[in-house]
């Protein structure tokens, strides 16, 4: 005999099976969701670092056969991280291609007091030392061309080479992390042969100088 619809069967033990069937039914249910999202890979993140990119800035760097990549700390006798900034001109700059040549790379910005106190100091070593070949780039973070161009050339009169490193990629490739200011002085061989972090002093540079221009000769 059918029953109204408004009633439910129940079985001579006087219990209902409806729970158990909801119970197993959303179990089956959140089983084939768990299966479709972690066995598919959907939700999972798949992306791929892009080391490609980071190993196209540092060609030919290698240490014991490696090359390093950021987050190595550099310390001298490392060979210097290759790469390409643009200058004041937007030309193309890049480390590579003052090999044979002592070189300074010091990180500044305009807002770091210690940088500015230092650029007179820096400019006297270059005037001192550029006939033996010194290049000194001065790698501005993150500011704009306009303000680099007053401070380093209209404030300071500033004759070495100011480089925008406009997204602080080169700073973070050297560990920098607006430690600023910082320097790395670089023998002719492309290693590196001081670091200093903070403002230097005119007998520092002087020392740093003497170990990196006479590690070439």
């Amino acid at each position: 005999m059918s029953l109204p619809p408004d009633q439910t069967q129940t079985p001579a033990n006087g219990r209902t099976h409806r729970p158990f069937f909801l119970i197993a039914g959303f179990f089956l249910l959140g089983l084939a969701l768990a299966l479709f999202i972690f066995g598919s890979g959907w939700g999972r993140d798949t992306a791929v670092p892009n080391s490609a990119s980071i190993l196209e800035q540092v060609p030919g760097n290698t240490n014991s056969g490696l090359v390093q990549l950021p987050g190595d700390r550099l310390t001298s006798g490392d060979p210097a991280y290759d790469f390409s900034l643009v200058d004041l001109d937007g030309n193309v700059v890049r480390l590579a291609e003052f090999h044979g040549r002592p070189i300074i790379l010091n990180f500044w910005a305009t807002w770091c007091q210690p940088c500015l106190l230092e650029m007179p100091e820096l400019q006297a070593a270059y005037s001192q030392y550029q006939e033996e070949g010194l290049v000194i780039l001065a790698l501005n973070q993150e500011e704009s061309p306009q303000l680099v161009r007053k401070f380093f050339y209209d404030d300071m009169g500033l004759t070495f080479t100011p480089l925008l490193d406009s997204e602080g990629m080169v700073a973070n490739l050297y560990g920098v992390n607006r430690l600023l200011p910082s320097s790395f002085f670089i023998n002719a061989d492309g290693e590196i042969t001081a670091i200093h972090r903070g403002m230097l002093a005119a007998p520092q540079i002087e020392a740093y100088l003497s170990e990196t221009i006479d590690s070439a000769q």
